[in-house]
């Protein structure tokens, strides 16, 4: 692709140099643009006819769009802290002192996370970072209880891997810390567990110090969770999220509210002058991941023509350039089948029988040697091809050897799946050695005892992530640039070789056990001119189809 000039009405150069555009300065560079302009009219003449400058093919830089794109984050979620209870007494006429009816305190917010279609980023995620659902209200008297506190909902792309980094429960660190005390009589010594805390007890406006040393205060009750709290995900979170949710999953439920003083009435105390104040909220630090799901991911060397063929597919306005790394970051085009004018382009359908109308294709940035090993863009953008359904490898035939670019573009992609799959074993398989010693003989010879703990999905946990298989994948080849002069013995080198591969007397490029068994095309196209791009779709629709 010949560098793009653009014209002088779309910059910004009499407004930073307004002498360049004066009679006088026009007059005195009339020499130098006259060799320009002769420069470029024989540059032309030796170069294949483009199509016209401001197309879609071969667009102006004011047509590119900027993709805020972010596909980590980490996040600190606060559920809900409860409302206090209300120290309250009934007041009528003839009744002096009336009994207490103070209401209970409202319960916290909960936090929710959903997939949904249309997000194609975690950027409004990472940006605010601390995410903090509302606080219960407190009671009020007549014994009214407190308003729940406003749920927070999380709203990421689908596709996106929730892990837990840290989780601060109080209620289980009250329950670990009674367990600690246990035996021991409140308010006896300084050691023990006392009944009168001034982080859980609310007291009434009017008492004085003479009366709480003198107040008998109940023994202080037990940290109490919500009912949801049944319902939520078990920790440590672990989710996949790769299908759109119609309901929202509840990752923690707000706290419990404090109690009123009609919970303290006795015998000996029947107008209590105290209440408690509501449980605190948990802290939960979540990462979150983005692995793009798309149907087709392309997957080649920088400056290959992938966002130019994602321009010639798709109505995207993907940056194109002709040098290395155009593109920072991935792009998401859909390429539609049926818009419902005429005949569709292809048809296909969906697993459930619905028809399809259109699919997506990802375009991941340039790929370099040992990118598995993070060199380059590296491990950040070849985990998106991971969740990619068809791979199309685009290999550029002005550019070198064809055979030894897609042999390396599949050697990164191999070791960054036998990479990932060493990871995911050291981490979803856990070994625990322990010695029960149940007898004598048992602790003589020190038997151990193996404890697997089990990864994936499973019955407490259906949406644990699962390592996809890449080599499993179907995928196909797309020769770029054949309308240059000599890549026509490029691409025949290229065909016979993926026949050698469809007939099984080459190994297959990944080097991986029980590759996907389907036969692999080659296709050549020339993206800047939309030449060949129509036999692209209907080769993925076939793939998407089977």
């Amino acid at each position: 692709m010949p560098p793009r000039c653009s014209a002088l009405q779309g910059t910004l150069t009499p407004f930073l140099y307004p002498f360049l555009v004066s009679n006088a300065a026009k007059s005195s560079f009339r020499p130098l643009f006259n060799s320009i302009r002769r420069c470029e009219s024989t540059s032309t003449e030796s170069l294949p006819q483009l199509p016209e400058e401001g197309s879609h093919l071969n667009p102006p830089p004011t047509d590119y769009s900027r993709t805020i794109f972010t596909d980590r984050a980490t996040v600190q979620v606060y559920a809900g802290a409860g409302g206090h209870g209300c120290i309250s007494f009934l007041r009528e006429k003839y009744i002096s002192a009336g009994p207490a009816n103070g209401g209970d305190g409202g319960s916290g917010g909960n936090i929710y996370i959903q997939a949904v279609r249309g997000e194609t980023s975690l950027h409004k995620l990472g940006r605010r970072n601390i995410l903090k659902a509302g606080r219960g209200r407190n009671g009020q008297g007549k014994t009214r209880g407190g308003e729940r506190g406003e749920d927070i909902v999380l709203q990421v792309p689908v596709g996106t891997v929730v892990r837990e980094i840290e989780r601060i429960d109080p209620v289980a660190i009250e329950e670990q810390r009674l367990k600690l005390e246990a035996g021991k009589e409140d308010g006896v010594d300084a050691t023990g567990p006392w009944k009168w805390s001034r982080d859980k007890w609310l007291l009434y406006p009017a008492t004085t110090p003479e009366d709480i040393a003198t107040a008998e205060f109940p023994s202080l009750p037990r940290g109490r969770r919500s009912a949801l709290a049944m319902s939520q995900v078990k920790a440590p979170i672990s989710l996949d999220l790769t299908v759109p949710m119609e309901r929202p999953l509840l990752l923690a439920a707000g706290a419990i509210g404090g109690l009123g003083n009609p919970h303290f009435v006795t015998k000996t105390v029947p107008r209590p002058k105290f209440a408690t104040k509501g449980e605190q909220g948990v802290k939960i630090t979540l990462e979150l991941e983005l692995k793009l799901l798309a149907d087709v991911g392309l997957v080649g060397l920088p400056n290959a023509g992938k966002s130019t063929l994602l321009r010639a597919m798709s109505k995207s306005r993907a940056r194109v350039g002709n040098w290395a790394f155009t593109t920072l970051q991935p792009n998401i085009g859909t390429v539609v089948l049926d818009n419902h004018k005429g005949r569709p382009l292809a048809q296909a359908k969906y697993g459930d029988g619905e028809p399809r109308t259109n699919f997506t294709i990802a375009d991941i940035p340039g790929l370099v040697q040992d990118a598995h090993l993070d060199r380059g863009l590296g491990i950040s953008f070849l985990r998106h091809v991971e969740r990619a359904r068809v791979l199309a490898f685009v290999i550029d035939l002005n550019a070198g050897d064809a055979v030894e670019a897609l042999k390396g573009l599949w050697k990164e992609v191999g070791e960054y799946e036998r990479m990932k799959i060493q990871e995911e074993k050291e981490i979803a398989d856990p070994i625990v050695h322990w010695s029960p010693f149940t007898s004598v003989e048992d602790a003589l010879a020190n038997r151990q005892e193996t404890i697997v703990v089990s990864s994936g999905p499973n019955f407490e946990n259906p949406l644990a992530p699962v390592a996809p298989s890449i080599a499993g994948k179907p995928w196909f080849v797309v020769a770029t640039k054949a309308d240059l002069p000599g890549t026509k013995e490029n691409f025949e080198a290229l065909k016979a070789y993926l026949e050698l591969v469809n007939a099984g007397e080459d190994e297959h490029p990944s080097g991986q056990q029980n590759p996907w068994a389907g036969k692999v095309e080659g296709i050549p196209i020339s993206a800047i001119n939309g030449h060949g791009v129509e036999r692209i779709t209907e080769w993925t629709v076939g793939l998407l189809d089977d």
